[in-house]
């Protein structure tokens, strides 16, 4: 078996256009993994292998693949930046130990990097910081650092400066080792020597040596002793300080290069190896019960443990069903019979293979630490457990957010139907923020996904990959109803009809509750007025009402009902007596509720050369948008601000027009507002027009 010290699980992650995709292109060229780098703008890049992504230059989806460096196993996973593929990232950093954040030298920490940073602490992952890009104009590796601190909230430890920047920019000087890595002109990785620091640079280097050594020793109290007495610590302590304090998460090595014009690069791979942690170095998973509870135990990263393993994502590609697993615990021979917590299913384990990108090989075992693909399992989805069938248990699972944004479609030609329905059902199962619901009025198929540029790639695929042309409708709003004022109410379900009757009683309240807190049941009826044995049936008839509000059928948000007394028969009540009298009396008290139609809130964040700032904030505020924030950036300006998204369609077109081409922008939900009543009285006109 392998030694599991040796295996670095790693993402790589960035906003979009930060040069994360390069960065892997160099990775992958400095291990022998291939011998010829790909361009993203040539629509070359090893990992992006689908052809939306070679065309629009940016990943759609993550792609795994495994290399080696100094005798140490990498299985890389290269992210999305795109802040509609964020479900990408989100279950990539689930099933990772560790991960690269790449940054752009000029354009610093931008909205992208905030989400996934977000994401990754969540996740509790160990990171390294690769300041990228430092020949371009504008760059400036200190100001990123600052930007690190103060947006991010984090530590950054610098481990390296540039020597030079923009054009000038031809190296970096190792901290630790107090030695320049200074590459020639030929563009060539393996082209540097190791010199000594530049006599200008000798200052600045031991101003934040010193910086590095004082942050590293804090991680043991026997050197920091002995360092305030004036002995200076060995290199391999310093390293195993920095190990302990970013496998903790108290800062995180900061790099710098240009993975483009191949520089840096090797004090990144030997910083992976370094300072991010094995497998068997990482919290272990904790193990759930079938709600979603944590039991107390954990998935050991051990080969010796029986099996556990994570299916993090489904791709279905020209060989077939491919599910992508995290293996926890225990090994996994080509052959075995393995079972599917969630569904409670055995699975036969056919053909194994390790990924680089859209290439395999055959293998016929793994162990505990590796990610994998399994060919042709059935019955998986994302986020299923997969282990032995002699010890069930279930992995903490994953949960992925709601669609914003909807779209109607229908094939062009009706033979396109079941080929329609058969190519989504592969890709619901590849992407979970991606949903499908059929309207049962008009008979539409509605697509639902997390941004337009979501459901544009997601109509794309379906044109090119699955030869199924589609008529689209234009995109709709998650509208949702609320309340806004408290009712106290009381509801008689009675039905005498020969034999046994219905009869059940229920007085409820029924409030407003917190933005973001759903639906909640309660009880406080005192001396059995309403056995304890229909309240489930009372929940359920009021929640199963809350799908659709009563101004348009829109599903209800954040109510809260309370039973606080009623009456029953000793014959003639029943479970589903008092569940038909919760619905009657949902129809009844919504209407006296104050109903409110609520809209998706996006969190914008727009940036604009300083000449064009004004255009961009008029148009922002036309759209009914709260101006946040702005922030001034050497070549231009960030706005933020809070946009319904009603008001964002097409608006890329927008700011291009405004800005001669050079804006850019992204958004991702933020929370629910109440609309304006003009906008609350169209969407209910619209509602009432669709129902007739």
């Amino acid at each position: 078996m392998t030694d599991l010290s040796l295996y670095r699980n790693i993402g790589i992650f960035a906003h979009v256009d930060a040069g994360k995709t390069t960065t892997t292109e160099r990775i992958l060229k400095l291990t022998g993994k291939i011998h010829k780098t790909g361009e993203v703008h040539d629509g070359a890049a090893t990992t992006d292998f689908m052809e939306q992504e070679q065309e629009r230059g940016i990943t759609i989806q993550s792609a795994a693949t495994t290399c080696f460096w100094k005798d140490h196993r990498f299985n890389i996973i290269d992210t999305p930046g795109h802040v509609d593929f964020t479900v990408e990232v989100y279950r990539s950093l689930k099933v990772l130990d560790g991960g690269v954040g790449v940054f752009c030298g000029s354009g610093g920490v931008e909205p992208q990097s905030e989400t996934n940073w977000r994401y990754a602490n969540d996740s509790e992952v160990s990171r390294i910081i690769f300041v990228n890009k430092l020949d371009r104009v504008g760059a400036d590796f200190l100001r990123v650092v600052e930007q690190v601190k103060k947006v991010l909230g984090a530590k950054p430890l610098v481990m390296c400066l540039p020597i030079g920047v923009e054009e000038s920019f031809s190296g970096v000087v190792d901290l630790l080792e107090r030695k320049a890595h200074v590459w020639d002109d030929s563009g060539l990785p393996e082209n540097f020597e190791v010199t000594d620091i530049p006599e200008d640079m000798r200052d600045i280097v031991e101003e934040y040596r010193e910086q590095l050594v004082e942050t590293a020793i804090e991680q043991d109290d026997d050197l920091l002793m002995a360092y305030m007495e004036g002995n200076e610590p060995s290199i391999d302590d310093l390293k195993k300080c920095i190990r302990k304090g970013t496998i903790a998460l108290d800062f995180f090595p900061t790099y710098c290069g240009s993975a483009f014009k191949n520089k840096g690069v090797q004090l990144l791979l030997d910083a992976v190896v370094d300072f991010l942690p094995s497998p068997t170095e990482v919290e272990p998973q904790p193990l759930t019960n079938e709600v979603g509870e944590e039991t107390g135990e954990y998935a050991k990263v051990s080969t010796s443990e029986t099996f556990k393993a994570l299916a993090f994502k489904i791709m279905d590609d020209r060989f077939g069903a491919l599910t992508f697993v995290r293996i926890y615990s225990g090994i996994l021979n080509k052959g075995d019979t393995i079972l599917n917590s969630a569904t409670g299913k055995t699975e036969r384990i056919g053909r194994m293979v390790e990924m680089h990108a859209d290439d395999r090989n055959e293998i016929s075992a793994a162990q505990a630490g590796d990610i994998i693909a399994v060919v042709g399992m059935k019955n998986v989805q994302t986020g299923h457990t997969l282990c032995s069938v002699k010890s069930p248990v279930t992995l903490e699972p994953m949960i992925f957010p709601e669609p914003v944004i909807s779209i109607a479609v229908k094939p062009k030609d009706k033979g396109g139907s079941e080929k329609m329905g058969i190519a989504i059902g592969k890709m619901i199962a590849e992407d979970p923020s991606f949903r499908v619901e059929t309207d049962e009025d008009s008979g539409e198929t509605i697509l639902k996904g997390m941004g337009e540029l979501h459901l544009d790639i997601k109509v794309d695929i379906l044109k090119r990959t699955y030869g199924v042309d589609l008529i689209v409708g234009q995109p709709q709003v998650a509208y949702r109803e609320t309340i806004t004022i408290s009712v106290e109410d009381s509801y008689t379900h009675k039905k005498q009809s020969g034999g046994s009757g219905q009869f059940g009683k229920i007085d409820y309240k029924v409030t407003p509750g917190e933005p973001g807190s759903g639906f909640k049941f309660s009880s406080s009826v005192v001396g059995g007025n309403v056995p304890k044995e229909f309240f489930p049936a009372i929940e359920k008839g009021f929640k199963g009402m809350m799908e659709e509000g009563p101004l348009a059928n829109y599903p209800v948000l954040d109510v809260e009902i309370e039973l606080f007394d009623g009456s029953y028969h000793a014959v003639d009540s029943s479970a589903v007596a008092f569940e038909i009298a919760a619905k009657g009396a949902y129809r009844q008290s919504m209407p006296k509720a104050g109903p409110q139609i609520i809209e998706p809130i996006m969190k914008v964040d727009v940036f604009t050369p300083d000449d064009h700032v004004g255009d961009v904030i008029g148009d922002l505020n036309r759209r009914r948008g709260m101006i946040k924030d702005q922030e001034a950036g050497t070549t231009g300006v960030r706005i933020k601000a809070d946009v319904p998204l009603a008001e964002m369609f097409g608006y890329i077109g927008h700011l291009r027009t405004m800005t001669s081409g050079r804006g850019q922008f992204s958004m991702e939900f933020a929370h629910y507002l109440p609309c304006p009543q003009n906008v609350s009285d169209e969407v209910v006109a619209a509602s009432k027009e669709l129902r007739k």
